[in-house]
């Protein structure tokens, strides 16, 4: 079993986030968090630039961010939003073992 994680965001902070890493940074830093914790089978990240939509779910994400305010980087796992503009890892991990990733040993 492998989840995918998308990271939404956009080259350009968003200004209320310009503190915060971009949404590129925060997917590469999510992958290496994550792999410390789970081991790289269970997960994918994958960054998606939300003004360049490649499928149809990218499309639809793209306009809830837009349509909604929602900050980014969106963090979504299995079509939930699991982490909007600082996204914690805590919240992440839960979302993950709920799907039934385990922790390494």
């Amino acid at each position: 079993m492998s989840i995918e994680i998308k990271v939404y965001g956009t080259e350009q902070l968003c200004a209320s986030c310009v503190n915060l890493p971009s949404a590129k940074e925060t997917a590469d830093w999510l992958n290496a968090a994550i792999a410390r914790k789970y081991g790289q089978e269970a997960f994918f990240v994958t960054y998606c630039d939300f003004q360049q939509p490649q499928t149809e779910d990218d499309k639809n994400w793209a306009e809830r961010i837009v349509n909604e305010d929602l900050w980014y980087p969106l963090v979504v796992i299995s079509g939930e939003i699991v982490g909007e503009g600082n996204p914690k890892l805590k919240d992440i991990y839960a979302k993950l073992e709920e799907l039934g990733v385990k922790p390494l040993e």
